[in-house]
């Protein structure tokens, strides 16, 4: 059976789609920068339409990024990942956002609660062993929901704790406290969510990793990742 467009009933292209989506998730523009940056280069389009092809294709382009990852990662037995949590606002209420980061900084799993217990320390890891299989070690801060839901699940023994193990999760947050400051912050927890989950699909897709390339590999890397990008949903 032939797989059904998603771009169907669009008189927008798909080139122009995932133009605006990935201008808009993956770098801190508002919805009136992508237009006026579309407009520079030709296209006409209304920040209302840039506002829905982000929340219609972004999840849909980041659940492909991520079932192409995940199939080759989970071929790599000997993962470490680094679990850390953040505070969000949302209408003045306090929200936790965790977030699963494997050795190389892949971002595996982003997740957002109301509390920041046991009840949903393990949520989270049920929730990213279910999709990533079991890692080796864990590397987490001291809270100790995450020592309880270890030991829940039956991997107290591979829990690490230190002041700077945990530097690789404390340093995947910046690029979306970077892009949370340019939306002016969330007002709805769904909406927190799913840009939570489709940025770090895009994060993951065009991080190169520079400072770990000489410039002609890092160029062919990133054409790479951009062919890939334009090929995304492709009929």
């Amino acid at each position: 059976m032939t797989k059904r467009s998603p771009f169907r009933y669009f008189k927008t292209s798909p080139e122009i789609i995932r133009l605006a989506v990935v201008m808009y998730v993956r770098f801190p523009l508002s919805h009136r920068n992508v237009e006026d940056l579309l407009h520079e280069r030709g296209i006409e389009i209304s920040h209302e339409t840039v506002r829905f092809c982000w929340n219609r294709f972004g999840p849909i382009f980041a659940a492909e990024i991520r079932k192409n990852r995940v199939s080759q990662m989970r071929a790599y037995s000997k993962w470490q990942w680094h679990l850390d949590e953040v505070f969000l606002k949302i209408n003045g209420e306090t929200h936790y956002l965790w977030r699963a980061v494997d050795h190389e900084g892949e971002v595996l799993e982003s997740f957002v609660t109301k509390r920041r217990d046991r009840k949903a320390a393990l949520k989270f890891l049920r929730k990213t062993m279910k999709r990533h299989g079991r890692p080796h070690i864990f590397v987490t801060d001291k809270l100790r929901s995450y020592g309880a839901a270890m030991k829940e699940i039956g991997n107290a023994d591979r829990q690490e704790t230190g002041r700077w193990l945990n530097n690789r999760a404390e340093n995947s947050h910046q690029p979306f406290r970077r892009r949370e400051r340019a939306m002016l912050r969330f007002r709805r927890m769904r909406t927190l969510q799913k840009f939570a989950t489709v940025h770090g699909s895009v994060h993951n897709h065009f991080n190169a990793e520079r400072h770990l390339y000489s410039r002609s590999n890092f160029k062919l890397n990133r054409a790479a990742a951009l062919a890939e990008w334009r090929g995304l949903c492709a009929a």
